[in-house]
């Protein structure tokens, strides 16, 4: 009986081990490559992320963005190497982008390919803030940025006299969620692979107790007493 008892258990140990060591590194791999968790260390984004707020980002092909995105990049020979810039996608491959007057007031607006950009979270409704009028077609497989705080913000209005500020697409390292709701599911399934990967080791030390337990002789009485 031992001995059976003790393969079962064996059987259970590797069968719940291994699906919560799977857990475990599958999950830590899909985070690991799926998704940037950053902090915003700058007020160019405001009032859309204030400085210090949380931020989840899921990698995506720079290709993949549209307008409107809000994406992290890299531009070292513009500011600086190992910096995560976060910025949104004002145009694409051709768009036409063009601003402004200088007036900063909530009627003027950025236009794209001819129409108004309607930007309900620009800080204070001002679409520009820098004086400095552009008009710009950006260039095939890149993009132009701006931040939402149009005058606080290092963005491809400063520089353009490399390629009209734009930068290339595959600049891009992730887009911006608002839903933490993947990275909580990864957590929580690497806490249930944990959980699993214990249970599995206390299946395949109860196996070893129960195979070093002596066996127990039965004796019988005999029949004429």
């Amino acid at each position: 009986m031992d001995a059976s008892t003790a393969r079962r258990l064996t059987v259970m140990a590797w069968v719940v081990g291994l699906l919560g060591l799977t857990l475990v590194v599958g999950s830590l791999v899909w985070l690991r490559t799926g998704y940037v968790l950053s902090r915003v260390n700058s007020e160019s984004m405001t009032p859309t992320y204030g400085m210090g707020d949380r931020i989840v980002a899921e990698r995506v092909d720079g290709g993949e963005v549209q307008p409107g995105d809000v994406v992290l990049y890299s531009a070292p020979e513009r500011y600086g190497a190992g910096v995560d810039v976060m910025q949104r996608v004002i145009g694409v491959d051709g768009d036409h982008v063009v601003c402004c007057q200088g007036q900063d007031t909530p009627q003027e607006a950025i236009t794209v390919n001819g129409r108004p950009l309607r930007e309900s979270y620009v800080k204070d409704g001002i679409a520009d803030g820098l004086h400095r009028p552009y008009d710009v077609t950006v260039p095939e497989g890149r993009l132009f940025l701006l931040g939402d705080h149009r005058q606080n913000s290092r963005d491809s209005r400063l520089f353009a006299e490399d390629h009209a500020g734009t930068v290339p697409v595959d600049a891009v390292r992730a887009r911006v969620i608002d839903s933490f709701a993947g990275p909580l599911l990864l957590g929580a399934a690497t806490l249930l692979g944990v959980v699993l990967a214990l249970v599995g080791l206390g299946l395949a030390i109860g196996a070893r107790v129960v195979r070093r337990r002596p066996a127990v002789q039965t004796v019988l009485w005999p029949d004429h007493l």
